[in-house]
């Protein structure tokens, strides 16, 4: 029987997207994965290639048309230029506006109720830009964000506490990029302030947040690109989108006070991404403001 859900990947043949693809196989997810990609063959290539693990799941995978992919019931783009070693994201911007445009225009119309999932960098301004070319409704659009961040800081803060990630209740915020920093009041172990655990009393809070905001660019210089920790974190996200499982991401999603995208805890279901309010002491206020701005000034001119 053919799977209900359709699941489309732009800029399927490069590395990050096959990831999110094989990872939505292995954690098999009852949908149909198209992979779209101006280089066919390539996607061609790694379609056959992730078909002979999709055997083994309930998960289907082949190459799809832009056409495609505009009906999908989720659109994740990938495409775009790669971050050069020791490049910041938002330099990338100029380079990706013009591919985003591009891929908008091939997939129109868009199935109304589709999810735009964006992991493109700088992934903040890119999901607002998306946001603005589709007109789709603001919660239908939103961005990986800082999911992948917070998931390497919840890694390192385990690592340190000899504690499972999964126990521990912290979340990179703001911009997915250079300004991003911890949410160090809201975070908790079993409902108690992280920071009251005796260890975190000798660790050095601003290196940490430096460490993790920096991993990325270790991981290029050492290889070229990051794949299999977003494609993970990408197939989660789809999969809550798809299931409407409601769970809570720190993901780039709209906020009317600041009016941009940006990252902060939200309900991820089948209607996209709904904010989720926290509480944040001062230092944290001006950091989310300051990262905002940023954010905000970028997109104004596009």
């Amino acid at each position: 029987m053919a799977p209900k859900s359709k699941v489309a990947i732009i800029g399927g043949a490069g590395n990050v997207g096959a990831a999110i693809a094989f990872a939505l196989v292995v954690m098999q997810i009852p949908a149909e994965v198209l992979l779209v990609d101006v280089t066919e063959e390539v996607a061609k290539g790694q379609a056959l290639d992730i078909s002979d693990a999709a055997h083994l799941s309930c998960a289907k995978c082949r190459v799809g048309t832009f056409e495609e992919a505009g009906q999908a019931d989720v659109i994740i783009i990938t495409a775009g230029a790669r971050q050069n070693p020791g490049e910041s994201r938002s330099n990338l911007i100029d380079r990706n506006y013009a591919i985003l445009k591009s891929i908008i225009t091939k997939i129109s119309p868009i199935k109304p109720t589709a999810i735009i999932l964006m992991v493109s960098n700088p992934v903040d301004i890119l999901t607002s830009i998306a946001q603005k070319l589709t007109g789709l409704p603001k919660n239908h659009v939103l961005g990986s964000g800082t999911f992948l961040d917070s998931g390497r800081l919840r890694n390192h803060l385990s690592n340190l506490l000899k504690i499972s990630s999964s126990s521990i209740h912290a979340n990179m915020l703001g911009e997915h990029g250079d300004s991003q920093f911890v949410g160090w009041s809201t975070a908790t172990i079993a409902g108690a302030p992280l920071l009251d655990h005796p260890i975190m009393e000798n660790i050095d809070l601003d290196k940490v947040e430096k460490e993790i905001a920096n991993k990325a660019y270790s991981i290029i210089d050492a290889k070229g690109s990051t794949y299999f920790g977003i494609g993970m974190h990408v197939a989660v996200l789809t999969r809550s989108i798809l299931n409407n499982d409601l769970r809570v991401f720190p993901v780039s999603n709209y906020h009317e006070e600041y009016d941009t995208y940006l990252s902060l805890p939200a309900v991820v279901g089948a209607s996209g991404a709904s904010r989720v309010d926290i509480q944040l002491n001062s230092r944290e206020r001006t950091l989310l403001q300051e990262s905002a701005k940023k954010i905000k000034d970028i997109c104004d001119k596009y």
